[in-house]
């Protein structure tokens, strides 16, 4: 069975169609650029848009990088303000036609490890960390998710969260070199092991793929690994969530 996954970030919005029995892609991934503004309006035009591309009749799986409960935005996270409120997956529908399943981009990506890659089998707390233009966060318990955690909002600071801090969009922004960044992100895993207690943690997102180059500077009692689905994760944990029927 098939299944279009779409990955909305906050600088692509990509997707490609997978087989959720083997958590494999059955077409090469199309990227379009998130739009600037993401408004509600805008980005609904780029699904769209990747819909349109794979002329695809079927159900849609999305992982969205927002806090959402059953779909709804709580707030706009990195994409826009108006997002705050939105029931993105009847937004998503009435534009397209097809059903959509909405989850957080970080709990789509910790199902595709979960079920196919560095999670599967693992018992106890897995922690799934993606590290992009934000740090979004998935907790499962043996297997399940707890969906919406917001781990990269935990505070650092001076009321500033770790997001802020830690995150590759922080990398780029203060010109980090990898070390340095990793130096960053001792400080946050360590507060996450602290809180949390994991048995694993996963890091994903773009930052998954140079994982060697900063996890040195990384020195927490619990092993970290690299997302095996790299940044395809999401991707296929959406189409997964569509499965589950989860939201």
């Amino acid at each position: 069975m098939e299944i279009l996954g779409i990955d909305v970030g906050g600088t692509g919005i990509k997707g490609a169609l997978v087989n959720i029995e083997t958590g494999k892609l059955t077409t090469e991934k199309h990227r379009i650029p998130t739009p600037t503004p993401a408004t509600p309006e805008a980005v609904a035009n780029t699904i769209q848009e990747l819909i349109n591309y794979f002329n695809w009749k079927g159900m849609v799986g999305c992982g969205f990088p927002t806090p959402l409960q059953h779909g709804k935005c709580l707030t706009g996270g990195n994409l826009h303000e108006n997002w705050k409120g939105i029931q993105v997956d009847k937004l998503f529908e009435s534009k397209t036609g097809n059903y959509f399943s909405v989850v957080n981009d970080a709990d789509a990506a910790g199902l595709a490890e979960i079920n196919f890659g560095a999670g599967k089998g693992v018992k106890g707390t897995v922690i799934m960390i993606t590290l992009g233009t934000g740090i979004g966060s998935g907790l499962f318990l043996d297997g399940k998710l707890l969906p919406n955690t917001e781990f990269g909002h935990v505070l650092y600071k001076n009321g500033e969260v770790f997001e802020k801090y830690a995150s590759d969009s922080a990398r780029k922004r203060d010109g980090l070199s990898r070390k340095e960044w990793g130096k960053r992100l001792h400080k946050y895993f360590k507060h996450i092991n602290l809180i949390v207690s994991p048995d694993l943690i996963i890091i994903g997102g773009g930052a998954s793929k140079k994982l060697e180059k900063f996890e040195a500077q990384i020195n927490v009692d619990v092993p970290i690994t690299a997302a095996q689905a790299e940044n395809e994760a999401g991707i296929i944990g959406a189409a997964m969530a569509a499965k589950y029927q989860i939201k």
